[in-house]
């Protein structure tokens, strides 16, 4: 378990931060920056359960979690050594990107299939859950530009993709079921 006595050490004051490795980088690297916006999209997460309750508060909190999980993923490179590290760390794994799947035909079962692009909005819950989807789209595409980069763990990338699909229907979910979702409609104010 971790334990912070001092939140603050001074160490970061120059433009660097430490990896989980203990490697420094600056605090704009491709690396932070992943796995700084997973941290954002779990405080996106964590706004979104002030609207939630039952079943949809469960799969956030769990959501949360695993957001946990991938930062700890992201700020450790080296996934060739891992099989040799004394303390292996903490990678995502594919029985978590089928929990999100398993959510996502759950949620999708009792959903009108979508005939236009709906808006974000509509409820609150909704709106939030809108908000998740698009900083899930945004640490994807960091993900992913890392993994240009550098080795990235692929359940991590394929977690981030199914995230943004799984707020998407959790929001038309959120939106009576899809009956109060919001429809584009193009060319409205032409």
């Amino acid at each position: 378990m971790v334990v912070l006595n001092k939140i603050y050490t001074r160490t970061g004051d120059k433009g660097t931060t430490a990896l989980g490795n203990g490697d420094r980088v600056a605090k704009h690297d491709a690396r932070v920056n992943a796995y700084g916006t997973s941290d954002e999209l779990n405080a996106t997460v964590g706004v979104a359960r002030l609207h939630a309750s039952g079943d949809m508060d469960v799969w956030l909190s769990a959501i949360q979690n695993d957001l946990f999980d991938l930062g700890a993923d992201l700020c450790r490179p080296d996934l060739s050594k891992d099989a040799t590290s004394e303390y292996p760390p903490l990678r995502m794994v594919e029985s978590q990107v089928k929990r999100l799947e398993t959510e996502i035909d759950a949620m999708n079962a009792d959903l009108e299939p979508l005939r236009s692009f709906i808006l974000p909005g509509g409820s609150a819950l909704a709106a939030h859950l809108h908000v998740c989807r698009t900083v899930a789209r945004r640490a994807e595409r960091l993900a992913t530009e890392l993994a240009g980069v550098a080795e990235v763990n692929v359940h991590a990338v394929t977690y981030l993709n199914r995230l943004s699909d799984w707020f998407f229907v959790a929001a038309r979910v959120a939106n009576d079921g899809g009956k109060a979702d919001v429809l584009w409609v193009p060319g409205a104010n032409r």
